[in-house]
């Protein structure tokens, strides 16, 4: 019988196939090309208008006032880069550095605050809190434009008009950073806090060596969104400064346009340097929120 077995040849049907069952993915390498291509169009869609920003910024005034657009320059120019930095009326550089002042003590703020606040509604247990959690949320409902007189009056009173505090401060206030911390600290596992105040712990030092550790990629994100709505505001900013060397930048190259003619040259030009920061800041902030995302994970 063993004879019998041993003289049984293996056929190539009874060995075990090594080619991938299914066709899946010569399937899935033919969808690749597709991909990218679909990905590098959609990414060119978004690119576009910032590339035909930097592209006019870099064309003189009687190119861009020519009736035939082109998206390339004839000749390249650095005439609106030199009628925007050289005027004395228009000192860019001045309100380049209050918006990066103004934008950056917001976002430390708004980390500052939002973050005690959304810890303290999220894991602590006081008198009226559902009542305060939901007055808190019930504001993000409350259009920002109906607050603009109250808090004119409030900054006036404070006697913080045409200075940087005025655009600063009001707006460290929001809801959005407490709803949104609020949200990812009760997402966090609740025994690592338990076994901190075990050993001893107090709160305070499980918010800054537990909780703000593991909390990396929403505090990227959330000061991210707050610089960038700081950077980009132009109505508040407008009513509350005046001076010309106090402006920030967006009110500030609203000023470049006349009543009758427009230098689109130097208003995207202007443009062109208000995005560098924002687009610096962008790339920073997603390595980092990357970052906290595969490092701030709790594994059980």
């Amino acid at each position: 019988m063993s004879a019998h077995a041993a003289d049984v040849e293996v056929t190539p049907a009874d060995e075990p196939s090594s080619a991938p069952s299914g066709g899946a993915e010569p399937e899935s390498r033919s969808r690749s090309p597709w991909r990218a291509i679909f990905l590098g169009l959609l990414s060119l869609l978004f690119l576009a208008p910032l590339l035909w920003m930097a592209s006019t910024s870099l064309k003189s005034t009687a190119e861009v006032s020519q009736a035939e657009l082109s998206f390339l320059p004839g000749e390249v120019s650095t005439e609106g880069y030199q009628k925007i930095l050289d005027a004395p009326q228009t000192p860019v550089g001045t309100w380049f550095l209050n918006s990066m002042l103004a934008a950056t003590g917001q976002t430390l703020l708004v980390l500052v605050t939002a973050t005690m606040a959304a810890y303290a509604l999220a894991r602590l247990s006081f008198p009226g809190k559902k009542v305060l959690t939901g007055l808190v949320l019930a504001t993000l409902f409350v259009p920002p434009i109906s607050l603009l007189i109250p808090n004119y009056v409030i900054v006036s009173e404070l006697g913080w008009l045409d200075s940087l505090s005025a655009v600063i401060v009001p707006g460290a206030a929001g809801a959005f950073g407490v709803f949104f911390l609020r949200q990812f600290f009760l997402g966090l596992p609740i025994e690592l806090e338990e076994a901190a105040l075990l050993d001893g712990a107090s709160r305070f030092k499980i918010f800054l060596t537990i909780i703000v550790p593991l909390s990396r990629p929403a505090l990227a994100t959330l000061a991210l969104l707050t610089f960038l709505s700081n950077w980009n505001d132009f109505l508040w900013p407008l009513y509350v400064l005046f001076s010309p060397e106090r402006l920030t930048i967006q009110p500030g190259l609203s000023t470049l346009q006349s009543a009758y003619t427009t230098d689109y040259a130097t208003i995207l030009a202007g443009g062109a340097i208000a995005s560098i920061p924002v687009l610096i800041l962008f790339l920073i902030s997603q390595r980092f929120v990357i970052e906290g995302i595969a490092r701030g994970g709790v594994k059980g």
